[in-house]
């Protein structure tokens, strides 16, 4: 049987199974309707248009055709960068050893915590009074700008001058789960649409063969945040992340099983798009239409996935640029993918590395043993990354963002009052350091500043909701008009709360 043979009435499916709860949605949804005509006749196209003579915010209506919905569209205003590559340290990278160069905290290192520094403050784990922690690593002045860096990047440092530092980040969230899901999501409980969704939903993606929103994975671990971290919440599912891996098939299951073929495999696609798009006629759930896309994005990706994800295929000059671990799942390799699918029209791509939680609980997490690993990991890829789509001409348009989840506090961790064995740092939601670079960012510069012990910010504060803003902008974007309507509000990435464009980070 193929497809055309199946026959279904989708008027007669509806009627049997609509239920109390719908007629009352649509009742409502009618007497409405009444109700607005009844008191000016305004449609809701027109009642947008008043608003905004009126001097409101109107809601960008993008009018997606529901079947095809990655198709391309163009931002609100001209973007600076096309791309997104965001690499998120899991965990938490400790500010005080990588950029935020603390002479005074150094000179006070082993003294008793000062109790203006304790008293009404929210920790993890510090209990007591700590002693103070200086640098773990000497620092210095790098490239024509002069800016601090320690000495755990030496490659990244060769690329000081194209990064811009915002050091006065800061978050009211000190667990690593909702404190990701803010960084990723606008908001730090789960069912939000993460930042690489609400890209894809605005702006789509320009190679309809791979995924709009690609995650990739190193450390060993997902973040603490989990899946919800690149998911698309309240959008539809069409726009969440897909989650790739570096090595051996790119999505798991995505090539046919033994047996069946590509032509009888596009036979069973065909017939189930017709069930399918009989149910959407019915019910017009746009869900349906998911659905579809997804099948069929999965039988082009067949193709074109395996090949992206190849990066064997890259010179051998450019796999050791990159330091490429054969045979492995490393920050290495997902950086030269991020590159490769950077070039094939991915519109995000997300990079997670775990191991970043340095408290000094094992070797592991220890910042003199296991934190110097998590840089010897990440140094030599993020510096190869840049240098690569610069001599690429793809730096200028290609949006690249590098931080974790909340900073670390300048005094050493305890547990029950008592120091450890190792040397780590607890979490400090207070102040922490992000850089970008590329597509539109200023660069070589530092904006903010956090005080002598490096604790809390005394100058240029950013909010997550700032930098998502920013990003936003970079994009083509106003964040105030690109929103979803869900649950009687239009949803924003940056929320309800105000947010604004840090203009001193632009080019």
């Amino acid at each position: 049987m193929s497809h055309k043979d199946i026959d279904i009435n989708p008027a007669l499916a509806q009627l049997q199974a609509q239920t109390r709860r719908h007629f009352l949605q649509g009742c409502a949804g009618g007497l409405g309707a009444m109700f607005m005509g009844s008191v000016g006749g305004l449609t809701p196209l027109t009642s947008q248009a008043a608003a905004h003579e009126a001097g409101e915010e109107a809601r960008l209506d993008f009018r997606r055709d529901a079947a095809r919905p990655l198709s391309p569209l163009p931002p609100q205003f001209a973007p600076k960068a096309r791309r997104v590559i965001f690499l998120h340290m899991a965990g938490a990278p400790s500010q005080l050893e990588l950029f935020e160069h603390k002479p005074v905290l150094t000179r006070f290192d082993g003294t008793d915590c000062p109790q203006s520094y304790l008293a009404g403050k929210r920790f993890a784990f510090i209990s007591g009074v700590p002693k103070l922690l200086g640098a773990q690593y000497p620092f210095h002045q790098a490239g024509s700008h002069g800016q601090w860096i320690s000495d755990r990047l030496p490659h990244l440092e060769r690329q000081i001058d194209e990064l811009c530092f915002v050091r006065s980040m800061h978050t009211d969230q000190f667990n690593h789960a909702p404190a990701q899901l803010l960084v990723q999501t606008g908001n730090a409980r789960m069912g939000y649409a993460s930042f690489g969704s609400w890209v894809t939903y605005g702006l789509g993606t320009e190679n309809q063969n791979l995924p709009g929103f690609i995650v990739l994975l190193s450390g060993g671990k997902s973040p603490d945040g989990g899946k919800q971290l690149w998911g698309s919440g309240y959008l539809p599912s069409v726009y969440q992340g897909v989650q790739c891996r570096s090595q051996g098939e790119p999505v798991l299951y995505l090539h046919n099983p033994p047996g069946v073929s590509r032509p009888l495999r596009r036979q069973m696609l065909d017939a189930i798009g017709a069930i399918n798009q009989q149910t959407y006629a019915g019910f017009g759930n746009p869900e349906t239409l998911t659905r579809v896309a997804q099948y069929e994005m999965a039988f082009r990706m067949q193709l074109d996935a395996s090949d992206a994800m190849d990066i064997h295929t890259e010179p051998a000059s450019v796999q050791a640029r990159y330091g490429v671990e054969t045979g492995k799942s490393s920050f290495a390799n997902n950086c030269l993918v991020a590159r490769r699918l950077a070039e094939r029209g991915v519109r995000f791509i997300q990079l997670y590395h775990w191991g970043w939680d340095s408290h000094g609980s094992s070797e592991n997490e220890a910042l003199n043993i296991g934190f110097k690993k998590r840089c010897l990991e990440v140094d030599q890829p993020m510096a190869a990354l840049l240098a690569d789509l610069k001599e690429r001409g793809m730096l200028d348009d290609t949006l690249i963002v590098w931080g974790g989840e909340f900073g670390r506090t300048p005094m050493r961790e305890n547990r029950d009052g008592q120091q450890m064995k190792y040397v780590g740092r607890d979490h400090n939601p207070g102040a922490y350091t992000m850089w970008l670079a590329g597509g539109g960012i200023r660069r070589g510069m530092s904006y903010g500043e956090t005080d002598e012990m490096g604790y809390e910010i005394v100058r240029d504060p950013v909010e997550i909701r700032d930098l998502h803003a920013t990003m936003l902008y970079l994009l083509g974007f106003d964040h105030r008009k690109l929103n979803y309507p869900y649950q009687g509000l239009e949803q924003k990435l940056t929320s309800v709360k105000p947010a604004r464009v840090i203009a001193e980070l632009l080019a």
